[in-house]
């Protein structure tokens, strides 16, 4: 049903946007009551506002930490109007009813982000103003809660269109989004203070919602939650899907793993392309050449600056997304040609703290796999060389990059070939031959990583007979000595790394 306004409680720390809201409110004839800096504000805009002080007959203590914390504030919020009882006592103590109340929280997570001083940080928990709109979301079917300077605008539109008056299911929709602006606020905290310890809760809450055209197929509906614009710069391209979002997290991990000149290709989080090399474009030809196949459509990123000499090869391709941590203006231009292709500068390296996954009817959460190996046991019949060890150490970061079961064959600091997904460790080493094969590379002296353990000597043998000729793998098979034993009688060097890196 139709509500007129005809008292308001404003109290907010962000005043941006405010005053069109408070002069339609004056206008409308609205009473307003205020505290402390938005009080001055209103006033020095020019209009009359009652002090919150009128009401409690209390001034503000504790340097503000307590202003609106009284029973005639919350009396003139939570007091039902179809409740006689309730509006009687309401003028028997004299509380005055508050139709609209417009507050915001102190800024706790942009204090987080710009200091580590605890006591500022704890002085931007708000107390007053969770309460305030709280109570006035319980009681929506009186009361209009605005609990972000988001609304302001949405707020002013209603004062337009209905001259003051609110309908029920209006006022519902702002109780909805003020409960879910204090669940977030309250994560936020608990987070903080939980940071290095341990409960029992499962917590996490982004305040930014991004609606997509899809999901991972056209008939799922989707959403990104996060602010994606604190790690990237969009240059050119379509909005952002689910799945190039995906793909953008796996390919932003991969690339974090290098420091030397690198470039990746992935294609459904699956690096298909890699390497390593003295500059942007020695490193592009040689990721693409891994497998230029699956780098048709796929997800590129390095780690250099993208120049109009490696613009000019890449542009030959189809691809949907490159992300760089800068872009030459000649190659921006170049590669802006084709207005779908999504270019991308990214700001920061990404390192994710923890991961989630939703399984059944609960959440699964771990540490990321940030580590690529706890020991270096050389188990073969001899010491890998300097030249295999490094493309062991290259391979074995590739192989944590692929879905299991995974192979990485590697020769240079080149990813040759790749097996992912199998649901065998000897098919996943098959794939991997036949891709290096289809590209047309040689595997003698390659080297080769393996997720997990070998649970038969079956893998070291296949690899052995086209060419590869070192190994690293976790260890810890019951059946280890047989794949121990067999590089020790062909001269194939074994590294056990005591690290498993499945990926599902």
């Amino acid at each position: 049903m139709g509500h007129r306004i005809q008292s308001a409680l404003i109290s907010v720390f962000h005043k941006e946007g405010l005053e069109p809201v408070v002069r339609k409110l004056h206008d409308l004839g609205i009473k307003l009551y205020s505290t402390g800096g938005t009080q001055s504000y209103i006033e020095q805009l020019g209009f009359p506002c009652t002090t919150v002080e009128t009401i409690t007959g209390y001034p503000s203590i504790l340097n503000g930490r307590v202003k609106t914390l009284h029973p005639n504030v919350f009396g003139g919020i939570l007091a039902r109007r179809d409740k006689e009882a309730d509006v009687a006592e309401a003028i028997e103590y004299s509380i005055p009813l508050i139709d609209l109340v417009i507050v915001d929280l102190y800024p706790f997570e942009e204090t987080l982000k710009k200091t580590n001083d605890e006591s500022e940080i704890i002085e931007k928990i708000d107390i007053g103003g969770v309460s305030l709109i709280r109570a006035a979301a319980k009681n929506y079917k009186d009361v209009c809660v605005i609990a972000s300077r988001n609304q302001y605008s949405d707020l002013l539109k209603l004062l337009e269109k209905h001259k003051g008056n609110t309908e029920l299911k209006e006022r519902k929709a702002f109780a909805a989004s003020a409960f879910s602006e204090c669940a977030h606020y309250d994560v936020a905290i608990a987070q903080y203070f939980t940071r290095t310890g341990k409960t029992k809760q499962f917590q996490l809450s982004h305040a930014s919602k991004r609606p997509l055209r899809y999901g991972e197929n056209p008939h799922q509906q989707a959403a990104f939650y996060g602010n994606i614009d604190e790690l990237f710069k969009k240059l050119n391209g379509k909005k952002l899907s689910y799945n190039n979002l995906v793909d953008i997290d796996a390919a932003c991990q991969t690339i974090a793993e290098f420091s030397e000149p690198a470039f990746a290709v992935i294609k459904h989080t699956n690096v298909c392309g890699l390497a390593v090399r003295e500059n942007v474009t020695e490193a592009w030809d040689a990721a693409l050449a891994g497998d230029p196949e699956s780098a048709f459509g796929g997800v590129l990123i390095t780690n250099q600056p993208i120049n109009i000499e490696v613009a000019n090869k890449i542009n030959s391709l189809f691809f949907e997304i490159l992300i760089a941590p800068s872009f030459d203006k000649d190659a921006t231009t170049l590669l802006k040609s084709k207005k779908n292709r999504i270019l991308l500068i990214q700001k920061q390296a990404f390192y994710p703290k923890k991961e989630y996954k939703r399984i059944l009817n609960g959440v699964l959460v771990q540490t990321p796999n940030t580590q690529n190996f706890v020991a270096w046991n050389e188990a073969g019949a001899r010491n890998c060389t300097p030249e295999e060890k490094a493309d062991l150490l290259f391979a074995n970061i590739a192989c944590k990059h692929l879905k299991s079961n995974a192979i990485a064959i590697v020769k240079n600091k080149q990813l040759l070939g790749k097996g992912c997904g199998q649901t065998s460790r000897i098919d996943a080493l098959r794939q991997a031959i036949d891709k290096a094969k289809q590209s047309g590379f040689s595997l003698e002296g390659a080297s080769m990583a393996s997720d997990a353990f070998f649970p038969f000597d079956d893998c070291v043998r296949m690899a052995n007979e086209v060419g590869i000729s070192s190994v690293i793998q976790p260890g810890g098979s019951v059946r280890d000595m047989d794949s121990v034993s067999y590089c020790k009688t062909h001269n194939m060097a074994m590294v056990m790394t005591e690290l498993r890196h499945f990926k599902h």
